[in-house]
């Protein structure tokens, strides 16, 4: 017996309950109005987050990627980074300052590509260099890194009881097996070979859906006041069935904002 009464535990069960079924009816509605196959699910993922632009973006086959090239580059570079760190362990502490300073000058990176890019737009104001779409793949690519590098130790610190303060990313090793794993995918995309990009598209909108949830999961427990109560995943599914149903509808309300105001599933016609 843990001591909880039997009031306390059909409280727990019917407040998970509507939890769920609150996931499985915004699930539900957001499946049926979004476009078919799993494609186009990755696409209205994509849809959310990123202006979608044809010429930014790289293409499968003759079907544009869910998302333009900065973005598949950053949210697969923070897939790359989360699953290379979460196997080290409930660390919470954040990275070494030797790893902060090159998490630092990607970021600068990124900031100096995405202004010089967006300067492309207007042909009589200066720009830097003429931009590519490999740059903005690379400079994506170590934002979604860094991204990843800050997010998991601030999650583990905030969900886990049992979380140790100390880096997850401490070593030049480290980081070096994280870009090299990273520029992998970066050449794969680059190659625009087709059975190599149908994963790496599918992939990259489930990173920003599993971003989201890791986010607003980390919201809820703080709003709720359950800082460091999860010892088992158990212990943590509810709240992550929470943070995944407000990602989800974020995602659909972004959607369905972005579809009224413009009456299409495709990118921004700007630049095109």
């Amino acid at each position: 017996m843990n001591g909880s009464s039997p009031r306390q535990y059909r409280r727990f069960s019917t407040s998970s309950l509507i939890i769920i079924v609150l996931a499985g009816f915004v699930l539900g509605i957001w499946l049926t109005y979004t476009p078919p196959s799993l494609l186009g699910k990755a696409d209205a993922i994509g849809y959310a987050v990123c202006h979608r632009i044809s010429t930014r973006s790289y293409f499968l086959g003759d079907r544009q990627m869910p998302l333009c090239a900065r973005c598949s580059g950053m949210y697969l570079g923070a897939f790359v980074a989360l699953i290379y760190q979460i196997r080290l362990g409930r660390h919470g502490g954040m990275p070494a300052h030797k790893i902060l300073i090159i998490l630092g000058a990607f970021l600068l990176a990124f900031a100096v590509d995405g202004v010089n890019s967006y300067l492309h737009f207007f042909p009589n104001l200066p720009h830097i260099y003429e931009p590519h779409n490999w740059l903005r793949l690379l400079t994506g690519t170590g934002m979604g890194i860094g991204m990843s590098a800050v997010l998991l130790p601030i999650f583990n610190q905030t969900v886990w009881k049992d979380w140790v303060e100390f880096p997850l990313l401490h070593s030049w090793r480290q980081l070096g097996t994280i870009v090299l794993l990273a520029l992998v995918i970066d050449v794969a995309i680059l190659s625009e070979i087709v059975f190599l990009l149908y994963p790496l598209a599918l992939l990259s909108s489930a990173t920003v859906l599993f971003i989201l949830t890791m986010l607003y999961t980390v919201i809820w427990i703080l709003l709720l006041k359950k800082e460091n109560q999860c010892q088992t995943l158990n212990d943590l599914s509810g709240l992550l069935i929470t943070g995944f149903t407000t990602a989800l509808l974020q995602i659909a309300l972004m959607d369905l904002g972005r579809y009224l105001l413009t009456g299409t599933w495709k990118g921004f016609p700007i630049g095109q």
